[in-house]
């Protein structure tokens, strides 16, 4: 089977490659249940196929700790060796980071190509990126992850050629020095603080507008994008594969004697998510900084729903969001019998059942979120017009219903969340609702 090696855009496309065969190696130290690293490497295998390879051998090692080295042990390398020659094997993949020495000694060693799990992800992200503002974060993302790498590593990976862990920057990116890399980090820097400062203003607006706002996060292949498919009537790109949402999306949701909300997808998360992704999406995740409410999408499915739910919980907590109110929405309970269901339910009496693709449990989420949604407060407030600020963010974080300027202050009626409300008490006139 032949597979086209897809760019980032930036230049054509080589066409006509052998797809890869990969092997995938993990380490499982004395602190590790195997079942964790046997579903860690099972992740792997599914991000390999995104990625366009086929899965040959997947191998774990027990050490204590990790060879400075190889990472692995030198009598398993060469095991690993052998093994990729007898088989056909061409890629090997390690599910743990690897460091640049670690990584070229291991490729020296085996003969092959040799990427860790971190430069797959980016991969996959260089495939799928569509829009301007996804290619220049998952290049940045790239850049960063190959600049420690350049030292040495040039001859290393002309020698094997395109493919995964190569696509992204092009393969002219990897023939530049380390002077030209850092200046293209720089200009993609400038251009993502620009892509910032345009989200804060969309945010603006909609705070402005004073409908509030729900942000869908989970694992990456949780189900959001069918959900916000099903919930706006929107037709995104939904398919039952990793990573297929990278750039995030705004819909309105308005439903008949429901308070109206817009609703946004993002980026689906994933364990051991690399840092240089964190920090290049950082523009997109943001986010989920101005959310009202977060829903927390699970694939109730999947056997490895704790680590997945842990693993988002993680990330939110990096992001400093893991304190607004949350909906967790049990997705693809359709999936499940009656025995699975009500074990997946079990201690988590505040969950709501759905299937996205069915639409069962819809309602049931519409109400949890109601209720999770901030109750306007609407008050009256005279403002001095030299308090600019706090003007401003009655319009930023509220919805006018009136205004009157008058000599010395503005009189505004505004709807505002309860959370705005400390910032005007000292202009507090009258409550007009409660």
């Amino acid at each position: 089977m032949r597979q086209r090696v897809i760019g980032n855009g930036r230049r054509g496309h080589a066409v006509g490659r052998e797809r890869e065969r990969a092997m995938l190696a993990a380490l499982r130290r004395p602190q590790q249940r195997r079942l964790d690293v046997e579903e860690s490497l099972e992740e792997l295998a599914g991000l390999t196929a995104a990625a366009g390879a086929s899965v040959g051998e997947r191998v774990i090692q027990e050490r204590t700790a990790a060879t400075p080295s190889l990472y692995f042990g030198s009598g398993k390398v060469q095991e690993l060796a052998e093994a990729a020659r007898t088989s056909g094997t061409n890629l090997f993949i390690s599910d743990d980071p690897l460091s640049p020495i670690q990584e070229r000694n291991l490729s020296e060693a085996l003969g092959i190509k040799v990427i860790d799990r971190t430069a797959l992800i980016l991969d996959i992200f260089a495939q799928r990126a569509r829009s301007a503002e996804g290619k220049l974060q998952v290049e940045l993302a790239q850049l960063t992850y190959l600049l420690p790498r350049l030292v040495g590593q040039w001859k290393h990976l002309e020698r094997l050629g395109g493919g995964i862990g190569t696509r992204g920057p092009g393969e002219t990116q990897l023939e530049s020095d380390r002077r030209v890399i850092r200046q293209r980090v720089q200009k993609l820097k400038r251009e993502l603080a620009g892509v910032q400062a345009h989200r804060r203003l969309q945010r603006a607006s909609r705070r402005r507008s004073g409908v509030p706002v729900v942000a869908l996060v989970g694992y990456t292949n949780a189900g959001k994008t069918t959900l916000l498919n099903r919930l706006t009537g929107s037709q995104l790109t939904a398919a039952d594969q990793l990573f297929v949402t990278l750039d995030p999306a705004a819909r309105l949701v308005e439903r008949p004697a429901r308070r109206p909300f817009i609703l946004t997808d993002t980026v689906g998360f994933i364990r051991k998510l690399p840092h240089e992704l964190v920090a290049a999406f950082r523009a997109t995740l943001e986010e989920l900084t101005e959310a009202d409410v977060l829903v927390h999408v699970v694939d109730a499915s999947h056997p490895a729903l704790d680590e997945h739910m842990a693993a988002v919980d993680s990330l939110l907590r990096e992001l400093e969001v893991a304190d607004r109110p949350t909906v967790l929405a049990l997705n693809k309970m359709d999936r499940l019998d009656e025995a699975q269901a009500g074990a997946v339910l079990a201690g988590r009496r505040d969950a709501v059942a759905l299937s996205a693709s069915t639409g069962q449990g819809l309602e049931a989420l519409l109400d949890a979120i109601e209720k999770a949604l901030p109750a306007a407060r609407g008050i009256t407030l005279r403002i001095p017009h030299s308090d600019g600020a706090t003007l401003a963010l009655c319009y930023d974080r509220g919805r006018v219903l009136n205004r009157v300027d008058e000599p010395g202050w503005v009189t505004l009626e505004v709807e505002l969340p309860p959370a705005a409300l400390p910032a005007v008490a000292a202009y507090r006139a009258e409550r007009v609702l409660d």
